[in-house]
């Protein structure tokens, strides 16, 4: 799991759209801290550091602290909104996270050796039906990503969850079939879509 970030935060004495506004121009984010039984608690966050861990990327699957009147909560983000003009954040909804529980969490799909690939090298065609897979996951062994390895993938071959390593302690939330994350397509072939999972899985018995 990477290293998460650490913010600021000073209580929202006011709530609305009007309350909301003022803090965005003093630079500052609402934000709220909400679960583990707790009473939802509203925030407002530094706008720049909070932006520069959100580029840093894995915002939604790394661990945070945030530092409230000398409190540190650990919290996971949840839910951001940006700006569709300038692209800023202008709301966070973070969860607060204990200590030994679990979380379910979009877990991003990462590909190595595309180009040692022998699907590729003929013409095939990389279509990846899931660019994230929903996992249940331990909170402080957060996978960064599950990896796939192409080096022997040939064309027609579809990439099953059954085949990746899937790190200690994580279950996919899928669980009442062997879905596809991935296929080599042929050359022209079109790409794969997640609905065609089942699909793809009726074709394959009838074909052993």
């Amino acid at each position: 799991m990477a290293e998460g970030y650490v913010l600021k935060a000073s209580v929202r004495d006011r709530v609305g759209k009007g309350a909301a506004r003022a803090l965005r121009r003093e630079a500052l984010v609402p934000a709220v801290i909400y679960g583990d039984k707790k009473p939802a608690l509203p925030i407002a966050i530094p706008l720049k550091e909070s932006t520069l861990a959100l580029h840093r990327g894995g915002f939604m699957t790394n661990l945070g602290t945030i530092e409230v009147d000398g409190v540190a909560h650990r919290v996971i983000a949840k839910d951001y909104q940006l700006d569709p003009v300038r692209d800023d954040l202008i709301h966070v909804d973070f969860l607060r996270v204990a200590k030994g529980s679990s979380l379910t969490v979009d877990i991003p799909v990462h590909f190595i050796n595309e180009e040692k690939c022998p699907g590729i090298r003929a013409g095939g065609v990389l279509n990846v039906v899931r660019h994230t897979v929903e996992m249940t996951v331990p909170a402080d062994a957060i996978p960064d990503a599950l990896v796939i390895d192409l080096a022997k993938a040939q064309v027609g071959d579809s990439i099953h969850i059954s085949a990746i390593e899937i790190p200690a302690g994580c279950v996919p939330t899928i669980t009442d079939r062997d879905f596809t994350v991935a296929t080599i397509a042929a050359p022209g072939g079109g790409a794969a879509s997640d609905s065609d999972d089942e699909e793809e899985a009726e074709v394959e018995e009838s074909e052993d």
